[in-house]
């Protein structure tokens, strides 16, 4: 059973795999358009310098791949360190399966329509969801 807990770690692997998929997928026809248009990409080399450069859709996928390498990568540790230590039961492992479909829904909206208030409800949640895991684990460990 302990293993289990490896399966949605590996599914947001997978999902920030496709996010940079996507992300290229829509950026590299929008960077040869700006070329077309005369603007130099080496003078974009930044990321600051390309806020607005890009139409808001390819945006929204990059901004979207950004953030899988910020909050998910609590998730990461905190479910590695319950995989370490043998500790994986239900509770964990149905919060570590919620917190990879919220953040797959929160992918998928921010990427095409992006609400804001749907996004960051789903932001909140899967912060609530990776909290209890948090909390479980620092119960488990410390008392």
């Amino acid at each position: 059973m302990n293993d289990l807990i490896l399966q949605p770690v590996i599914l947001m692997g997978l999902l920030s795999f496709v996010m940079m998929l996507w992300m290229y997928a829509t950026r590299i026809p929008a960077s040869k358009e700006i070329e077309k248009k005369g603007v130099n990409l080496q003078d974009l080399s930044h990321p600051s310098k390309l806020g607005g450069v890009f139409p808001s859709k390819v945006e929204r996928v990059a901004d979207n791949y950004n953030h899988l390498f910020e909050q998910p990568t609590v998730f990461y540790s905190i479910s590695f360190v319950i995989w370490a230590l043998n500790m994986t039961d239900n509770t964990y492992l149905t919060c570590a399966w919620l917190y990879f479909v919220i953040r797959l829904i929160h992918s998928v909206f921010q990427a095409t329509l992006n609400l804001v208030w749907i996004r960051f409800a789903l932001f909140i949640v899967s912060w609530f969801i990776l909290a209890l895991m948090i909390f479980k684990l620092i119960f488990n460990v410390f008392i």
